[in-house]
């Protein structure tokens, strides 16, 4: 396949194929006399493990990690259940960030008239943090 047969078939675009290709999560594929790239099926299985890790929020990092572990059949369930719990305490954290968020600013939101009045909570609230900061 070339490539963008291979983007279509993997949901990725040309563009982020060559970067993972760039920067070693996907080694350097055959190319043609031509010199163009020619993906096999190895390649686009690989390239649907990277979209499917980075759809659950994977970095790239944890992908290459996750690719390492995929590829060594001599390889514990014990490492990779690691490295997904790692990700799950992550995206926890992010999670109560997020929240905590989205608390401030409905708190913020429902002290604000909104009407035509000069003063606003909101904008208070926001210079009196950062003249704190």
């Amino acid at each position: 396949m070339n490539i963008s047969e291979v983007a279509r078939a993997s949901g990725l675009s040309a563009r982020m194929i060559r970067h993972y290709e760039q920067i070693g999560l996907l080694p350097e594929v055959a190319r043609s006399a031509a010199g163009y790239r020619e993906y096999s099926d190895n390649e686009l299985h690989s390239l649907r493990f990277i979209q499917h890790a980075r759809s659950l929020g994977f970095s790239m990092e944890q992908i290459a990690q996750l690719l390492a572990l995929w590829q060594n059949r001599q390889r514990s369930s014990g490492e990779v259940k690691q490295l997904v719990q790692g990700h799950l305490q992550e995206l926890e954290q992010k999670i109560r960030d997020l929240q905590a968020m989205h608390d401030t600013l409905a708190q913020l939101a429902s002290c604000c008239h909104g009407d035509s009045r000069p003063e606003c909570p909101i904008i208070d609230s926001l210079a009196n943090s950062s003249a704190s900061e």
